[in-house]
């Protein structure tokens, strides 16, 4: 069964901005970190950011150029993805993972649950 709830995708122009969501059960959120990854038509999946179970650490693709950032509250079970100056580029399905990836943090093998996605569609 799926445990990772991604919500808050949708249809925004160019420029505009989302924040995605994921919600999940306190076993699974627990000691994890948290990451994004999207999968764009025809692509392969690539990773978007993680943050760490302690919220100090947050790595993000270097292609961001600091649009996006990435936190979690730790009471709610829930990890945020804040999408800014959104390019049609960035349409996508998002998916949400936990795990504990160590310094494997870009590689999508290196977590254990994920979510099914939320559709992100940014029009011209």
């Amino acid at each position: 069964q799926v445990k990772l709830v991604e919500s808050g995708g949708g249809l925004v122009q160019a420029g505009g901005s989302l924040r995605l969501s994921c919600a999940t059960d306190g076993r699974t959120f627990s000691n994890n970190a948290m990451g994004w990854f999207r999968q764009a038509p025809g692509k392969e999946r690539e990773f978007v950011a993680t943050i760490s179970w302690s919220r100090v650490n947050t790595y993000y693709a270097d292609w961001l150029k600091g649009r996006f950032t990435i936190s979690r509250d730790n009471a709610k079970n829930t990890v945020y993805l804040q999408m800014n100056n959104l390019k049609p580029e960035d349409t996508a399905i998002y998916e949400c993972a936990a795990g504990r990836p160590g310094p494997q943090v870009e590689l999508s093998n290196a977590y254990s649950c994920w979510g099914r996605g939320t559709q992100v569609t940014v029009s011209s």
